[in-house]
């Protein structure tokens, strides 16, 4: 028997779903839970191992992730939803757009990576580190095998080809920080390859959502309305 991931569900209309990032859980979502309620059906769920749902015993990677967000779909009998993924977030969105792309009707991909290069060697090279020291202790620390799991999505995934960003016909927004810790470049290389894809950058950090809420809300809902 597998998980039930945990969510949250608030509004009504058509759906939202939201997808936090590594080491976080739904609450991440607090401003746009609030504002998008208000239009749509928001459901922000914990992926695996993450806020409320427990790990289980399937593997531990971010394609596991984007299944467990189809079987999460059909528990709970949505056919389609607008997805909005920030960090690894965005690249489960990514994978699960990739490989559903019947079940979604847009797409919002915030701080997104295709591989371990897009993220900016200042803060990529800390996560290696620490992942290193936590894969060799993990034999004797049960916490740490926990917490080497988590750094290792970043270490090692995703790995996705940027050739088949052209084959998703869903309409996409790209969006991240100016000074996010995602290289800006790969930012446009994700927008360049998705056909018709909208790019925006809003100034702040890899958490504009949290940070600059109104500027990022506005951003999203117009997309979502167009």
């Amino acid at each position: 028997m597998d998980i039930s991931l945990n969510f949250i569900e608030k509004g009504t209309g058509d759906i939202l779903i939201l997808l936090h990032g590594n080491g976080e859980s739904n609450k991440y979502f607090i401003h746009q839970i609030d504002f998008f309620s208000s239009r749509y059906k928001v459901i922000a769920i914990d992926t695996r191992g993450h806020g409320e749902s427990l790990r289980g015993d399937a593997p531990f990677t971010l394609d596991q992730f984007a299944e467990d967000l189809h079987n999460f779909m059909l528990e709970q009998k949505i056919r389609k939803a607008n997805i909005l993924g920030f960090s690894d977030g965005g690249n489960i969105a990514l994978l699960f757009a990739l490989k559903y792309p019947d079940h979604v009707s847009k797409l919002i991909l915030n701080g997104a990576n295709l591989n371990p290069e897009g993220v900016k060697r200042f803060y990529q090279l800390p996560i290696i580190l620490a992942y290193k020291l936590l894969v060799k202790i993990a034999d004797r620390n049960p916490k740490a095998i926990k917490n080497a799991e988590m750094l290792g999505l970043m270490v090692n995934e995703p790995n996705i080809d940027p050739d088949c960003l052209k084959n998703l016909s869903i309409p996409t927004l790209v969006i991240a920080g100016t000074n996010d810790m995602i290289k800006q470049e790969h930012t446009k290389l994700i927008a360049s390859k998705i056909p018709n894809a909208k790019l925006v950058f809003i100034k702040g950090t890899h958490i504009i959502a949290y940070q600059k809420p109104s500027e990022f809300n506005k951003a999203v809902n117009l997309f979502l309305q167009e």
